[in-house]
């Protein structure tokens, strides 16, 4: 069941009551630590080792379009932020009390189901403080970055949330027709008119490659999209273990927004374009007339994997920026605001140094 509190400012948070793991010693619900790699009891100091968990296993995709790949109705509760659409699921033992992406309180429950169960979770590797100096050291070196955005990062600014993802194995043969070209000089004309000219040598191509792709990784969520997600990485998806609640208890889950199919899409174009890129690794060329792929796909498997990422939000003049941290490395990126007079000041720079060269050039 669902209750409702106030926070300090009169808006509304939801807290849920779902089951956790108890604490032995004095009842209370107990958390992942991240930096210990146990289950702690943040009231009496209690710790319990986790259970051992296996390396997860790829799934037939085949097997993704099936009711038994789907939660119960009962299992989860789909959340939806009011103010910025995120959509947060829960589990046994953790409730979400402010959004983690524009860190409002505007949280109500949604009747959704939540789709897919994970197949497999990637746990964090340290807690939030150590996400906080990951987050201030990557700020002190945006240089264009406001004083007050660097100062006031902490750690309400900074949520622990596990981000959807899909990832794909896949064999391939593709077959390729195209023409490329190298460029050379030569001298033409005599006399006067003799000059160097540059041409282009075409050659036809054609044949056969053969491939395997392994955890090609695609975000399902929009709020930690393919390029943040790609900043932040990498992650290493095949040390994931198969899906315990015990890893979310003390965070958060992000629903996915990508259906399995809309994700295999994205993985296909992705292995499309390192397929091309390595078919022309294999010639020495210049320029590109144009390459033809036809490209097959077997024994296709995929894991729908919960990845940590810390979730940076940060408010300035009305806007909101995000940014995240790799939960396993520390790895950071994102947006920020820029302060107008370091912007004003280097163009004002750059503006004296092209009329000083300019007119050095003039008096030459």
């Amino acid at each position: 069941m669902a209750e409702r509190e106030l926070s300090e400012g009169g808006a509304a948070r939801i807290k849920v009551a779902t089951e956790s793991v108890k604490c032995a010693g004095c009842g209370a619900n107990m958390v992942f630590d991240a930096d210990l790699q146990v289950l702690y009891c943040p009231h009496c100091g209690s710790k319990k080792e986790l259970e051992v968990g296996q390396t997860a296993k790829e799934k037939d995709i085949l097997e993704g379009l099936s009711a038994d790949a789907f939660w119960k109705a009962d299992e989860t509760v789909v959340f939806r932020c009011d103010n910025c659409g995120a959509k947060i699921v829960l589990n046994k033992g953790e409730t979400a009390t402010v959004c983690p992406f524009c860190g409002t309180a505007h949280v109500e429950k949604t009747e959704e189901l939540a789709g897919l169960k994970p197949d497999a979770v990637l746990p964090f590797a340290f807690g939030q403080d150590k996400a906080l100096d990951y987050s201030k050291n990557w700020a002190k070196k945006r240089f264009f970055a406001p004083r007050k955005f660097k100062r006031n990062l902490d750690a309400e600014n900074i949520n622990g949330v596990y981000a959807p993802c899909f990832t794909f194995d896949s064999s391939t043969y593709s077959t390729y027709r195209g023409r490329i070209g190298k460029h050379y000089t030569t001298t033409v004309g005599s006399g006067k008119n003799q000059r160097t000219v540059t041409r282009t040598e075409w050659k036809n191509i054609s044949g056969n490659y053969s491939d395997f792709f392994d955890d090609i990784v695609i975000t399902a969520g929009d709020k930690c999209g393919q390029k943040e997600l790609d900043n932040i990485s990498p992650f290493d998806t095949n040390a994931g273990i198969e899906y315990k609640e015990q890893y979310l208890l003390g965070f958060m889950a992000y629903h996915y927004d990508h259906e399995l199919s809309e994700c295999w899409d994205s993985a296909k174009k992705k292995m499309d374009e390192l397929i091309r890129k390595r078919i022309l690794g294999k010639y020495n060329y210049d320029v590109v007339d144009y390459l033809n792929v036809s490209t097959t796909h077997e024994k296709v498997k995929y894991k729908y994997v919960m990845i940590p990422v810390y979730v940076g939000n940060f408010t300035f003049k009305e806007k909101l920026y995000n940014f995240f941290v790799n939960g396993t490395t520390g790895k950071t990126f994102g947006k920020y605001p820029k302060s107008p007079l370091k912007v004003g000041g280097l163009i004002l720079l750059g503006a004296i140094a092209f009329a000083v060269i300019a007119y050095f050039l003039s008096k030459g």
